[in-house]
Protein backbone atom coordinates (compact mmCIF):
# COMPACT_ATOMS: atom_id res chain seq x y z
CA UNK A 1 0.00 0.00 0.00
CA UNK A 2 1.49 3.35 -1.04
CA UNK A 3 0.89 5.98 1.62
CA UNK A 4 3.16 8.69 0.32
CA UNK A 5 4.51 9.54 -3.09
CA UNK A 6 7.90 9.19 -1.40
CA UNK A 7 7.21 5.50 -0.76
CA UNK A 8 7.95 4.71 -4.42
CA UNK A 9 11.39 6.21 -4.13
CA UNK A 10 13.13 2.97 -3.22
CA UNK A 11 12.39 1.53 -6.63
CA UNK A 12 13.39 4.73 -8.43
CA UNK A 13 16.80 5.28 -6.85
CA UNK A 14 19.98 4.14 -8.58
CA UNK A 15 21.86 1.50 -6.62
CA UNK A 16 25.24 2.71 -7.83
CA UNK A 17 26.90 5.09 -10.23
CA UNK A 18 29.80 4.52 -12.60
CA UNK A 19 33.04 5.26 -10.80
CA UNK A 20 36.72 5.19 -11.50
CA UNK A 21 38.71 2.13 -10.56
CA UNK A 22 40.73 4.20 -8.11
CA UNK A 23 37.62 5.11 -6.11
CA UNK A 24 35.79 1.82 -6.29
CA UNK A 25 37.19 0.58 -3.00
CA UNK A 26 35.84 3.63 -1.15
CA UNK A 27 32.28 3.56 -2.43
CA UNK A 28 29.33 3.03 -0.13
CA UNK A 29 27.92 -0.44 -0.66
CA UNK A 30 24.20 -0.78 -1.35
CA UNK A 31 22.19 -0.94 1.86
CA UNK A 32 21.66 -4.47 3.08
CA UNK A 33 20.00 -5.70 6.21
CA UNK A 34 22.43 -6.39 9.05
CA UNK A 35 22.44 -9.74 10.79
CA UNK A 36 19.51 -10.30 13.10
CA UNK A 37 21.84 -10.41 16.09
CA UNK A 38 23.24 -6.92 15.41
CA UNK A 39 23.06 -4.92 18.64
CA UNK A 40 20.86 -1.82 18.84
CA UNK A 41 22.65 1.50 18.93
CA UNK A 42 22.56 4.49 21.25
CA UNK A 43 21.61 7.90 19.83
CA UNK A 44 25.15 9.23 20.44
CA UNK A 45 26.24 7.37 17.31
CA UNK A 46 24.13 9.64 15.12
CA UNK A 47 26.18 12.47 13.61
CA UNK A 48 23.97 15.37 12.48
CA UNK A 49 24.68 19.01 11.75
CA UNK A 50 22.61 21.94 10.50
CA UNK A 51 23.96 25.23 9.15
CA UNK A 52 22.00 28.14 7.74
CA UNK A 53 22.51 31.70 6.55
CA UNK A 54 19.63 33.99 7.46
CA UNK A 55 20.91 37.45 8.44
CA UNK A 56 22.79 40.27 6.75
CA UNK A 57 25.92 39.42 8.71
CA UNK A 58 25.76 35.74 7.79
CA UNK A 59 24.92 36.31 4.11
CA UNK A 60 27.68 38.90 3.76
CA UNK A 61 30.19 36.12 4.49
CA UNK A 62 29.31 34.41 1.22
CA UNK A 63 30.52 35.33 -2.26
CA UNK A 64 27.94 37.51 -4.05
CA UNK A 65 28.12 37.83 -7.82
CA UNK A 66 25.24 39.70 -9.39
CA UNK A 67 23.21 39.59 -6.18
CA UNK A 68 23.11 41.81 -3.09
CA UNK A 69 22.11 41.49 0.54
CA UNK A 70 19.21 43.77 1.45
CA UNK A 71 17.77 43.69 4.98
CA UNK A 72 18.88 40.14 5.60
CA UNK A 73 17.77 38.77 2.23
CA UNK A 74 19.43 38.02 -1.09
CA UNK A 75 18.12 39.83 -4.18
CA UNK A 76 19.21 40.36 -7.75
CA UNK A 77 21.63 43.20 -8.40
CA UNK A 78 23.40 43.61 -11.75
CA UNK A 79 22.99 40.28 -13.58
CA UNK A 80 26.15 38.41 -14.49
CA UNK A 81 24.62 36.63 -17.47
CA UNK A 82 21.54 35.29 -19.22
CA UNK A 83 20.27 31.77 -19.74
CA UNK A 84 17.68 30.23 -22.05
CA UNK A 85 15.62 27.70 -20.14
CA UNK A 86 13.60 24.95 -21.77
CA UNK A 87 10.95 23.93 -19.26
CA UNK A 88 10.61 20.16 -19.72
CA UNK A 89 7.09 20.17 -18.29
CA UNK A 90 5.25 22.47 -20.66
CA UNK A 91 6.07 26.15 -20.25
CA UNK A 92 7.65 27.78 -23.32
CA UNK A 93 11.38 28.44 -23.64
CA UNK A 94 12.33 31.73 -22.01
CA UNK A 95 15.43 33.79 -21.36
CA UNK A 96 16.38 34.72 -17.80
CA UNK A 97 18.94 37.04 -16.23
CA UNK A 98 20.79 35.58 -13.28
CA UNK A 99 23.11 36.29 -10.36
CA UNK A 100 24.78 33.97 -7.85
CA UNK A 101 25.65 33.64 -4.19
CA UNK A 102 28.06 30.99 -2.93
CA UNK A 103 28.47 30.01 0.70
CA UNK A 104 31.77 29.61 2.44
CA UNK A 105 33.04 26.08 2.96
CA UNK A 106 31.34 24.60 5.99
CA UNK A 107 32.54 21.69 8.11
CA UNK A 108 30.13 19.79 10.38
CA UNK A 109 33.07 18.25 12.26
CA UNK A 110 32.55 14.73 10.88
CA UNK A 111 32.61 12.93 7.56
CA UNK A 112 29.03 13.29 6.35
CA UNK A 113 27.37 11.01 3.81
CA UNK A 114 24.08 12.85 3.19
CA UNK A 115 22.98 16.47 2.76
CA UNK A 116 19.47 17.91 2.51
CA UNK A 117 19.19 21.63 1.71
CA UNK A 118 16.45 23.99 2.89
CA UNK A 119 15.48 27.50 1.87
CA UNK A 120 12.94 30.23 2.48
CA UNK A 121 12.20 32.40 -0.52
CA UNK A 122 9.69 34.42 -2.52
CA UNK A 123 9.63 34.21 -6.32
CA UNK A 124 7.44 37.02 -7.68
CA UNK A 125 6.19 36.95 -11.25
CA UNK A 126 8.41 34.96 -13.59
CA UNK A 127 11.37 34.30 -11.28
CA UNK A 128 12.91 31.21 -9.67
CA UNK A 129 15.96 29.91 -7.83
CA UNK A 130 18.42 27.07 -8.28
CA UNK A 131 20.17 25.36 -5.37
CA UNK A 132 23.40 23.37 -5.87
CA UNK A 133 25.82 21.57 -3.56
CA UNK A 134 29.37 20.28 -3.70
CA UNK A 135 31.66 18.56 -1.21
CA UNK A 136 35.32 18.22 -0.38
CA UNK A 137 36.95 15.00 0.80
CA UNK A 138 39.56 14.77 3.53
CA UNK A 139 42.20 14.49 0.79
CA UNK A 140 41.00 17.78 -0.71
CA UNK A 141 39.26 16.31 -3.74
CA UNK A 142 36.20 18.31 -4.90
CA UNK A 143 32.96 16.94 -6.22
CA UNK A 144 31.15 18.63 -9.08
CA UNK A 145 28.37 21.12 -8.39
CA UNK A 146 25.18 19.05 -8.38
CA UNK A 147 21.78 20.70 -8.77
CA UNK A 148 19.40 19.88 -5.92
CA UNK A 149 16.42 22.00 -6.94
CA UNK A 150 14.99 24.44 -9.42
CA UNK A 151 12.24 26.04 -7.42
CA UNK A 152 9.46 28.56 -7.63
CA UNK A 153 6.73 29.15 -5.08
CA UNK A 154 4.08 28.83 -7.80
CA UNK A 155 3.79 26.90 -11.05
CA UNK A 156 1.89 29.28 -13.35
CA UNK A 157 5.11 30.38 -15.11
CA UNK A 158 7.70 27.82 -14.01
CA UNK A 159 7.53 24.18 -12.99
CA UNK A 160 9.54 23.52 -9.82
CA UNK A 161 11.62 20.39 -10.09
CA UNK A 162 14.38 18.28 -8.68
CA UNK A 163 16.72 16.89 -11.30
CA UNK A 164 16.77 13.24 -10.32
CA UNK A 165 19.95 11.21 -10.77
CA UNK A 166 23.13 13.21 -11.30
CA UNK A 167 26.64 12.54 -10.26
CA UNK A 168 30.32 12.38 -10.83
CA UNK A 169 32.56 9.81 -9.19
CA UNK A 170 32.14 11.42 -5.77
CA UNK A 171 28.43 12.06 -5.13
CA UNK A 172 24.92 11.58 -6.48
CA UNK A 173 21.49 13.20 -6.14
CA UNK A 174 18.47 11.16 -5.01
CA UNK A 175 15.53 13.55 -5.50
CA UNK A 176 15.92 15.79 -2.42
CA UNK A 177 19.03 14.20 -0.87
CA UNK A 178 22.65 14.62 -1.91
CA UNK A 179 24.65 11.48 -1.11
CA UNK A 180 28.35 10.83 -0.93
CA UNK A 181 29.82 7.88 -2.80
CA UNK A 182 32.67 7.77 -0.28
CA UNK A 183 32.26 5.47 2.68
CA UNK A 184 34.31 8.02 4.63
CA UNK A 185 32.02 10.86 3.53
CA UNK A 186 32.87 14.50 2.87
CA UNK A 187 34.52 16.74 5.46
CA UNK A 188 33.26 20.07 4.03
CA UNK A 189 30.45 21.36 1.85
CA UNK A 190 29.26 24.44 -0.01
CA UNK A 191 25.92 25.59 -1.38
CA UNK A 192 25.52 27.73 -4.48
CA UNK A 193 22.33 29.71 -5.03
CA UNK A 194 21.40 31.19 -8.40
CA UNK A 195 18.60 33.76 -8.69
CA UNK A 196 16.77 33.98 -12.03
CA UNK A 197 14.36 36.61 -13.33
CA UNK A 198 12.76 36.89 -16.76
CA UNK A 199 14.93 39.02 -19.03
CA UNK A 200 13.45 42.48 -19.49
CA UNK A 201 11.70 42.44 -16.09
CA UNK A 202 12.74 43.76 -12.69
CA UNK A 203 11.01 41.41 -10.25
CA UNK A 204 13.64 39.51 -8.28
CA UNK A 205 13.57 36.38 -6.16
CA UNK A 206 14.02 37.21 -2.49
CA UNK A 207 15.81 34.53 -0.45
CA UNK A 208 15.57 35.00 3.31
CA UNK A 209 17.25 31.76 4.41
CA UNK A 210 19.46 29.09 2.88
CA UNK A 211 20.83 26.13 4.80
CA UNK A 212 21.49 22.41 4.87
CA UNK A 213 21.40 19.43 7.19
CA UNK A 214 24.32 17.02 6.94
CA UNK A 215 24.38 13.60 8.56
CA UNK A 216 26.20 10.33 9.00
CA UNK A 217 24.02 7.61 10.49
CA UNK A 218 24.71 4.05 11.58
CA UNK A 219 23.06 1.28 9.58
CA UNK A 220 20.58 -0.24 12.04
CA UNK A 221 17.24 -2.03 12.01
CA UNK A 222 16.30 -1.39 15.63
CA UNK A 223 17.08 1.17 18.31
CA UNK A 224 17.08 1.44 22.07
CA UNK A 225 13.95 3.39 23.11
CA UNK A 226 14.81 6.72 24.69
CA UNK A 227 13.64 7.54 28.19
CA UNK A 228 10.86 10.15 28.43
CA UNK A 229 12.06 13.74 28.75
CA UNK A 230 10.76 17.27 29.25
CA UNK A 231 7.41 16.98 27.43
CA UNK A 232 5.70 14.19 29.38
CA UNK A 233 2.03 15.10 29.61
CA UNK A 234 2.32 17.95 27.08
CA UNK A 235 0.01 17.86 24.06
CA UNK A 236 -0.50 20.54 21.43
CA UNK A 237 -3.89 21.13 19.81
CA UNK A 238 -3.66 20.87 16.05
CA UNK A 239 -6.46 20.61 13.50
CA UNK A 240 -7.00 17.09 12.22
CA UNK A 241 -6.90 16.51 8.47
CA UNK A 242 -7.05 13.16 6.69
CA UNK A 243 -5.17 12.64 3.45
CA UNK A 244 -7.51 9.77 2.55
CA UNK A 245 -10.56 11.97 2.05
CA UNK A 246 -8.72 13.44 -0.95
CA UNK A 247 -8.51 10.12 -2.79
CA UNK A 248 -8.71 10.80 -6.53
CA UNK A 249 -8.22 14.57 -6.26
CA UNK A 250 -6.23 16.13 -9.09
CA UNK A 251 -4.38 13.28 -10.82
CA UNK A 252 -1.88 15.81 -12.20
CA UNK A 253 -0.67 16.31 -8.59
CA UNK A 254 -0.55 12.59 -7.72
CA UNK A 255 -4.27 12.06 -7.13
CA UNK A 256 -4.52 12.67 -3.39
CA UNK A 257 -5.24 9.93 -0.89
CA UNK A 258 -2.25 7.70 -0.25
CA UNK A 259 0.16 10.14 -1.92
CA UNK A 260 -0.61 13.26 0.11
CA UNK A 261 0.74 12.59 3.60
CA UNK A 262 3.30 15.41 3.31
CA UNK A 263 1.00 18.27 2.18
CA UNK A 264 -1.65 17.13 4.65
CA UNK A 265 0.82 17.08 7.55
CA UNK A 266 2.17 20.50 6.56
CA UNK A 267 -1.38 21.85 6.40
CA UNK A 268 -2.08 20.65 9.94
CA UNK A 269 0.97 22.52 11.21
CA UNK A 270 0.04 25.68 9.30
CA UNK A 271 -3.47 25.41 10.72
CA UNK A 272 -2.01 25.23 14.21
CA UNK A 273 -0.25 28.56 13.65
CA UNK A 274 -3.33 30.03 11.92
CA UNK A 275 -1.21 30.39 8.78
CA UNK A 276 -3.17 28.41 6.21
CA UNK A 277 -3.38 30.02 2.76
CA UNK A 278 -6.24 32.41 2.14
CA UNK A 279 -9.39 31.26 0.39
CA UNK A 280 -8.37 33.36 -2.62
CA UNK A 281 -5.15 31.34 -2.97
CA UNK A 282 -6.95 28.01 -3.22
CA UNK A 283 -9.96 29.31 -5.14
CA UNK A 284 -8.78 27.18 -8.08
CA UNK A 285 -9.74 24.04 -6.12
CA UNK A 286 -13.24 22.90 -6.97
CA UNK A 287 -15.72 23.82 -4.24
CA UNK A 288 -16.99 20.29 -3.38
CA UNK A 289 -13.49 19.21 -2.30
CA UNK A 290 -13.09 19.12 1.51
CA UNK A 291 -10.17 20.94 3.14
CA UNK A 292 -9.31 22.59 -0.16
CA UNK A 293 -6.10 24.05 1.25
CA UNK A 294 -4.66 20.51 1.29
CA UNK A 295 -5.15 20.24 -2.47
CA UNK A 296 -3.46 23.63 -2.76
CA UNK A 297 -0.52 22.48 -0.62
CA UNK A 298 -0.10 19.39 -2.82
CA UNK A 299 0.08 21.55 -5.93
CA UNK A 300 2.47 24.07 -4.34
CA UNK A 301 4.86 21.33 -3.17
CA UNK A 302 4.62 19.18 -6.28
CA UNK A 303 7.97 18.13 -7.76
CA UNK A 304 7.48 17.68 -11.50
CA UNK A 305 10.54 15.47 -11.98
CA UNK A 306 9.85 13.28 -8.97
CA UNK A 307 6.15 13.34 -9.94
CA UNK A 308 4.94 13.66 -6.38
CA UNK A 309 4.16 16.01 -3.50
CA UNK A 310 6.59 14.43 -1.01
CA UNK A 311 9.83 16.33 -1.72
CA UNK A 312 11.14 17.27 1.74
CA UNK A 313 12.63 20.75 1.14
CA UNK A 314 9.86 21.66 -1.30
CA UNK A 315 7.43 20.98 1.57
CA UNK A 316 9.24 23.18 4.10
CA UNK A 317 9.83 25.90 1.49
CA UNK A 318 6.07 26.02 0.85
CA UNK A 319 5.37 26.10 4.59
CA UNK A 320 7.83 28.97 5.02
CA UNK A 321 5.89 31.09 2.53
CA UNK A 322 3.07 31.10 5.09
CA UNK A 323 4.77 30.56 8.45
CA UNK A 324 7.92 32.44 9.46
CA UNK A 325 10.42 29.61 9.03
CA UNK A 326 10.71 26.04 7.79
CA UNK A 327 13.59 23.64 7.30
CA UNK A 328 14.50 19.95 7.15
CA UNK A 329 16.73 18.29 9.72
CA UNK A 330 17.16 15.06 11.64
CA UNK A 331 16.68 14.41 15.34
CA UNK A 332 18.46 11.74 17.37
CA UNK A 333 15.54 10.54 19.49
CA UNK A 334 12.13 11.49 20.83
CA UNK A 335 13.93 13.29 23.64
CA UNK A 336 14.94 15.93 21.09
CA UNK A 337 11.41 16.00 19.66
CA UNK A 338 10.12 16.61 23.19
CA UNK A 339 12.13 19.80 23.39
CA UNK A 340 10.20 21.17 20.40
CA UNK A 341 6.85 20.13 21.84
CA UNK A 342 7.78 21.78 25.16
CA UNK A 343 8.15 25.18 23.44
CA UNK A 344 5.01 24.72 21.34
CA UNK A 345 6.48 23.56 18.01
CA UNK A 346 5.00 20.40 16.44
CA UNK A 347 7.33 18.50 14.08
CA UNK A 348 6.49 16.48 10.98
CA UNK A 349 8.26 13.09 11.16
CA UNK A 350 9.06 10.64 8.37
CA UNK A 351 8.52 6.98 9.29
CA UNK A 352 8.64 3.53 7.71
CA UNK A 353 7.55 0.25 9.29
CA UNK A 354 6.85 -3.39 8.55
CA UNK A 355 3.48 -5.11 9.02
CA UNK A 356 2.46 -5.14 12.67
CA UNK A 357 5.36 -2.92 13.79
CA UNK A 358 3.28 0.11 14.83
CA UNK A 359 0.27 -0.85 16.91
CA UNK A 360 -2.82 1.29 16.32
CA UNK A 361 -1.67 2.73 13.00
CA UNK A 362 -4.41 3.18 10.38
CA UNK A 363 -2.16 1.46 7.80
CA UNK A 364 -0.50 -1.93 8.11
CA UNK A 365 2.94 -0.97 6.79
CA UNK A 366 4.73 1.66 4.74
CA UNK A 367 8.03 2.32 2.98
CA UNK A 368 7.61 6.04 3.67
CA UNK A 369 4.97 8.10 5.45
CA UNK A 370 4.78 11.48 7.21
CA UNK A 371 2.83 12.42 10.31
CA UNK A 372 2.91 15.18 12.94
CA UNK A 373 4.30 14.67 16.44
CA UNK A 374 2.00 16.78 18.64
CA UNK A 375 2.71 15.61 22.19
CA UNK A 376 3.47 12.91 24.72
CA UNK A 377 1.55 11.02 27.37
CA UNK A 378 2.62 11.05 31.01
CA UNK A 379 4.34 7.70 30.44
CA UNK A 380 6.23 9.06 27.41
CA UNK A 381 4.31 7.49 24.54
CA UNK A 382 4.05 9.71 21.47
CA UNK A 383 0.85 11.49 20.43
CA UNK A 384 0.54 12.20 16.72
CA UNK A 385 -1.77 13.53 14.08
CA UNK A 386 -1.56 10.73 11.52
CA UNK A 387 -3.12 11.84 8.21
CA UNK A 388 -3.43 8.22 7.03
CA UNK A 389 -6.66 7.89 9.05
CA UNK A 390 -9.71 7.32 6.89
CA UNK A 391 -11.48 10.41 8.25
CA UNK A 392 -10.50 13.61 10.02
CA UNK A 393 -11.87 12.44 13.34
CA UNK A 394 -9.53 9.44 13.41
CA UNK A 395 -6.31 11.41 12.83
CA UNK A 396 -5.29 11.77 16.50
CA UNK A 397 -3.37 8.64 17.61
CA UNK A 398 -1.10 7.50 20.42
CA UNK A 399 1.80 5.19 19.56
CA UNK A 400 4.11 3.19 21.76
CA UNK A 401 7.36 5.13 22.26
CA UNK A 402 9.68 2.29 21.36
CA UNK A 403 7.69 1.21 18.32
CA UNK A 404 7.54 4.76 17.02
CA UNK A 405 11.26 5.34 17.46
CA UNK A 406 11.98 2.15 15.54
CA UNK A 407 9.70 3.33 12.73
CA UNK A 408 11.31 6.77 12.70
CA UNK A 409 15.00 6.32 13.55
CA UNK A 410 16.08 3.08 11.89
CA UNK A 411 18.05 3.28 8.67
CA UNK A 412 18.18 -0.25 7.24
CA UNK A 413 15.98 -3.21 6.49
CA UNK A 414 13.36 -4.18 3.95
CA UNK A 415 11.16 -1.20 4.72
CA UNK A 416 13.94 1.37 5.14
CA UNK A 417 13.49 4.62 7.03
CA UNK A 418 14.40 8.28 6.99
CA UNK A 419 16.70 8.12 10.00
CA UNK A 420 14.94 10.61 12.27
CA UNK A 421 14.09 13.12 9.56
CA UNK A 422 11.66 15.93 10.46
CA UNK A 423 10.20 19.14 9.08
CA UNK A 424 10.53 22.03 11.53
CA UNK A 425 7.93 24.70 10.80
CA UNK A 426 7.31 27.62 13.15
CA UNK A 427 6.16 31.20 13.50
CA UNK A 428 7.94 34.09 15.19
CA UNK A 429 6.01 33.54 18.43
CA UNK A 430 7.66 30.13 18.83
CA UNK A 431 11.47 30.40 18.82
CA UNK A 432 13.52 27.25 18.54
CA UNK A 433 14.57 25.53 21.76
CA UNK A 434 18.14 26.14 22.84
CA UNK A 435 20.57 23.52 21.61
CA UNK A 436 24.18 22.42 21.80
CA UNK A 437 23.69 19.49 19.46
CA UNK A 438 24.08 21.50 16.23
CA UNK A 439 21.18 19.86 14.38
CA UNK A 440 18.91 22.95 14.44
Amino acid sequence: MRISSRSTRVSRLPLALAVSTALASTLVAPVTAPAAAAPPYQDTSRRIGYQQWTSTKQLDRGLANGVKVVKGSLRMAQPIGTRRYDDPFGHPTKTYDFGRWTSRWTSPGFGFTELVASWQAATPRDSWIQVEARGRSETGRLSSWDTLARWSAGDARFHRTSLGEQGDDLARVATDTWRSNYSMGFTDWQLRLTLFRRSGTTASPVVQTLGAMTSRLPEVQRVVPSTPGVARGVSLTLPRYSQMIHEGDYPQYDAGGEAWCSPTSVSMVLGYYDRLPSAAEYAWVKSPHPNRFVDHAARMTFDYEYDGAGNWPFSTAYAATHADAGFVTRLRSLREAERFIKVGIPVVASVAFAPGALDGAPIGSTHGHLMVIVGFTESGDVIVNDPAAARNKGVRRTYDRGQFENAWLTTAGEYGAAGGLVYVIRDAAHPLPATRTQNW
